[in-house]
């Protein structure tokens, strides 16, 4: 039986092209999306199925996942980016928090007991170099910081997670999205190629960790 894919928000730019390569792969591959016309629509095109996850309403999560199935690969790519005062504008702050942040940790303490169970499970979230304290935390406010906490998440659940669950950050590079605008130099297929990487880890491979184009580079 072919490993169960979700990829959070799929029906566009990176997260949709992950979900594209993941199924090219040969996994079975559910988008999560927040409106289901548009999740729909966009898993029609490549063959596969979407559930309607909003990423604001985590009471929700339980329910939408039952019909998704048994996952053993999480991609946490859905974001948003705010570039207003987080001083001024704290409902950006605590969105940015939720999205990139508390969404992502309560689907991973929803779904890990089951890739435990199974022996097997990659864990993948969408971070950015605008998070790394290395690159000098040089993002929006509020952008900045919840991927800076995403980045310090996964490294302390990788401490926590048995060793057959794989979780690992990553930053795409500045990709043509409607987050990264159209002067923008990479294609959503180049910033998916990392997260379709560890998304298919080996059994011996990395866990803990922060990559750009399949290398490490600092938290």
């Amino acid at each position: 039986m072919a490993r169960r894919a979700l990829v959070t928000g799929g029906n566009r730019g990176i997260g949709l092209a992950i979900a594209k390569g993941l199924a090219v792969a040969g996994l079975d591959v559910v988008i999560a999306s927040r409106s289901a016309a548009a999740g729909e629509s966009a898993a029609r095109g490549i063959g596969i199925r979407s559930i309607t996850l909003d990423l604001m309403h985590p009471e929700s999560f339980a329910m939408a996942l039952d019909g998704a199935g048994e996952i053993d690969v999480l991609v946490n790519n859905a974001g948003v980016l705010h570039d207003g005062s987080m001083l001024r504008a704290p409902e950006e702050f605590l969105e940015a928090m939720q999205v990139m942040v508390h969404a992502p940790y309560e689907l991973i303490r929803l779904l890990s007991p089951h890739m435990g169970a199974r022996g097997y499970g990659r864990i993948v979230n969408l971070s950015s170099g605008w998070g790394s304290f290395g690159e000098g935390l040089e993002g929006p406010g509020a952008y900045g910081t919840a991927k800076a906490a995403l980045n310090a998440m996964t490294l302390a659940l990788s401490r926590e997670l048995s060793d057959q669950v794989k979780i690992n950050a990553m930053c795409p590079g500045w990709v043509r999205t409607r987050i990264g605008g159209a002067a923008a130099t990479r294609s959503p297929a180049e910033g998916a190629e990392t997260a379709l990487w560890l998304a298919t880890l080996p059994a011996d491979g990395p866990t803990g960790g922060f990559f750009r184009d399949r290398k490490p580079i600092s938290w």
